[in-house]
């Protein structure tokens, strides 16, 4: 693992407790130039981990301090995600620069090590999220081509097994995103967000009949 101290974190609360993994796409041209923004104090973003498309790890806070990688954003009423998470950025120039497949090298690292992490800390796979999911209306990473399911088949994170029989009226399906852990001021922002995460061939925001079953379901575990 590399290692590249980035001056962008400050202390964590004493009493909240790291319950929560963030991740990001870069959405960047560049490794290189993902990397100098992370480690510019005058740009005030960071992460905990950043993984190039070759698998290569570079660990930028550590895990005790309060890297800042989440603005502004919402999960299961909880406003201050930096405070509670351990924030990994993946390498990939994202919806403005040619958003692409993430690498296979880049997932098996990935793979190794967020389980490290979970060993570390308390983290329910409810509370593995994508940045889209605790700020939809504001980002899209890590995207559709992420694959969260192959996360959830090695135990991170979830993934709705089946389709749950449901209304498709908007009260029940707010009512199930926001028992899972998602904000919904604006309910289309949110039912995409969920789309890029569980049903990423269908992307427009609209209830459907699967998407609010898919909906239903993962709630039904949350």
């Amino acid at each position: 693992m590399i290692r590249r101290p980035s001056p962008n974190a400050d202390a964590r609360p004493e009493d909240v407790p790291i319950d929560m993994l963030v991740l990001h796409y870069t959405g960047m041209e560049s490794a290189a130039a993902a990397l100098d923004q992370l480690c510019d104090s005058a740009a005030k973003v960071s992460a905990h981990y950043l993984i190039d498309e070759d698998g290569s790890v570079t660990a930028l806070v550590n895990e005790e301090r309060r890297a800042w990688h989440a603005g502004v954003a919402s999960w299961r009423g909880r406003r201050d995600i930096n405070a509670r998470s351990i924030g990994i950025e993946l390498v990939n120039p994202g919806h403005e620069f040619g958003y692409q497949p993430f690498p296979e090298a880049q997932m098996a690292a990935l793979l190794d090590l967020v389980p490290a992490v979970l060993m570390r800390h308390p983290i329910a796979p409810q509370n593995v999220v994508g940045h889209s999911d605790i700020a939809p209306r504001r980002k899209s990473d890590p995207g559709e081509l992420f694959d969260w399911r192959r996360l959830a088949r090695a135990g991170i994170g979830q993934w709705p097994d089946t389709i749950q029989p449901g209304l498709t009226n908007e009260a029940d399906v707010r009512s199930h995103l926001a028992r899972i852990g998602y904000e919904t001021d604006d309910l289309s922002a949110t039912v995409l967000a969920f789309q890029r995460r569980f049903r990423p061939d269908r992307l427009d925001g609209q209830i459907d009949s699967e998407t609010a079953g898919l909906v239903a379901a993962l709630a039904r575990t949350s």
